[in-house]
């Protein structure tokens, strides 16, 4: 949905009215990063992701499934990467619990990879969060052959 703004433009004495699309994004600031994640119904700390997900921009499309098998393998997701959910946003994949900051990073650097993963359930990942008990972790970028590297650490 577009939203318009219209000025008004005095020129002299005549005044005019006209609109604005460009001045409305500018005042309603960037569209929100459409993404779809898929998970388990009952995870609560997929909700939790999805959360932190909304929080930093994206426009989240949650679709529930019992078995993300073939989600996943269709994703190429790597399966000693696999998490608790797979999402899909611009060309990549994003496997668990990846902060915010780093897709973000990725969609704006555009590397040549399949996505990033964060494996498992670490402790003090976005979604994860239990109390002040945090543990290290690293984010790796995955490609479709299984090549893998340390995207960042945290």
């Amino acid at each position: 949905m577009e939203r318009r703004i219209f000025v008004r433009v005095i020129l002299g004495a005549a005044a005019s009215t006209v609109a604005a699309p460009h001045i409305a994004r500018a005042m309603i600031g960037p569209a929100p990063i459409p993404m779809t994640v898929y998970k388990s119904p009952s995870c609560g700390c997929c909700k939790s992701w999805v959360t932190h997900m909304q929080g930093a921009g994206f426009a989240v499309k949650v679709i529930d499934m019992d078995d993300l098998t073939t989600v996943k393998k269709n994703a190429g997701v790597p399966q000693k990467l696999q998490s608790c959910h797979t999402a899909l946003v611009g060309a990549y994949v994003v496997e668990g619990h990846v902060p915010a900051d780093l897709v973000k990073k990725m969609l704006n650097q555009k590397p040549q990879i399949t996505g990033l993963a964060v494996p498992g359930m670490v402790t003090g990942s976005p979604g994860m969060e239990m109390g002040d008990s945090k543990d290290p972790y690293d984010v790796i970028a995955f490609d479709r052959t299984g090549k893998t590297s340390v995207f960042a650490k945290r």
